[in-house]
């Protein structure tokens, strides 16, 4: 994937232009650990053949997922709504980057088709940033989840949501959709924010997970966040501090990997025994569930880890 061009969709325009300026930073070659398995298969084909014939947009693709070969062959498509055009640049995202077009109102019902036709019992849904928007994109989200409930009341739904920064009362339309999990990713320490992700601001993300247990306490929280950023162990420990004083259940950690040779370099690899090791710590501290291995990503095993996530919450009810 070239940042001059966007390859993708064949299309002239600049996928990144805010990054065109930058030096290339060199893209390491990834170690023995990390390898995935190349898309092609039939199940990814129907796949990948629902999701163009509803127009819809992936997160899996946008963001050049390495779990997409795997998830698609069984049919686990992340569905990102409102758009392929973000209005942040973080440092580290392969999602195009500029002025996004006005919301498609006929996207939930597409959604909700798509979510039918795959036959998915859980759904993860994320989007883009829409800073551009009075909410954020908070009803759109709540109009996909109403969508997904009418056509199929047996699938269990996911949210990854931006983090509606300045955005007054927008979280609270997303939450009062009632998901089943309400996700978002803080994905680096702090001290990183303000070359890895600069439009945002990390207490406030802290706190919009804190703010969903204050709105509905049985919602299961979710945050994820990538490492070989350039971050201490001794930050990520704080971090799940800072995520475990916000009452949030489950946790993702995995490898960062460059997209572009003008993305955030990949300072370090880091091997499985340290991803066993931040897993062992995060249980811890009190997570329901974690999840840490180089490969794992915020939608990857959605529906698998689920189902963990409701039995860890009786196997800790009983034992209270």
């Amino acid at each position: 994937m070239a940042v001059v061009l966007d390859l993708l969709h064949n299309d002239a325009r600049p996928r990144h232009p805010e990054k065109a300026h930058r030096p290339d930073q060199p893209i390491q070659r990834k170690p023995d650990w990390i390898r995935v398995k190349a898309p092609g298969s039939p199940g990814w084909a129907e796949t990948q053949r629902i999701v163009r014939e509803h127009g819809l947009v992936t997160v899996c693709e946008e963001a050049g997922c390495p779990n997409i070969g795997e998830c698609w062959e069984k049919k686990h498509a992340t569905f990102m709504i409102m758009g392929d055009t973000c209005t942040r640049a973080c440092a580290f995202c392969n999602v195009r980057t500029g002025l996004p077009q006005g919301l498609d109102g006929k996207e939930p019902a597409r959604v909700a088709d798509a979510v039918a036709r795959l036959g998915l019992s859980h759904v993860v849904i994320t989007s883009v940033d829409r800073d551009d928007l009075a909410d954020g994109g908070a009803a759109h989200f709540a109009a996909v989840i109403r969508a997904i409930r009418g056509s199929s009341p047996g699938t269990t739904i996911e949210v990854l949501t931006p983090d509606f920064l300045r955005k007054d009362g927008a979280l609270e339309v997303v939450v009062a959709a009632r998901p089943d999990v309400f996700n978002h990713n803080l994905e680096t320490v702090p001290a990183k924010y303000l070359k890895v992700r600069p439009g945002a601001r990390y207490f406030h993300s802290v706190r919009l997970l804190q703010r969903v247990k204050e709105l509905d306490p049985q919602m299961f929280t979710k945050s994820g966040i990538m490492v070989g950023l350039g971050e201490e162990r001794n930050e990520v420990l704080q971090l799940m501090d800072d995520l475990r004083s916000a009452e949030v259940d489950f946790l993702t950690i995995g490898q960062y990997l460059q997209p572009t040779k003008k993305h955030h370099p990949v300072l370090r690899f880091v091997p499985p025994e340290e991803f066993r090791a931040y897993e062992t710590t995060a249980y811890a501290k009190g997570f329901l569930l974690v999840s840490a291995t180089p490969l794992t990503r915020s939608s990857h095993h959605a529906g698998a880890d689920f189902a963990r996530l409701q039995q860890a919450r009786r196997d800790r009810l009983a034992t209270a």
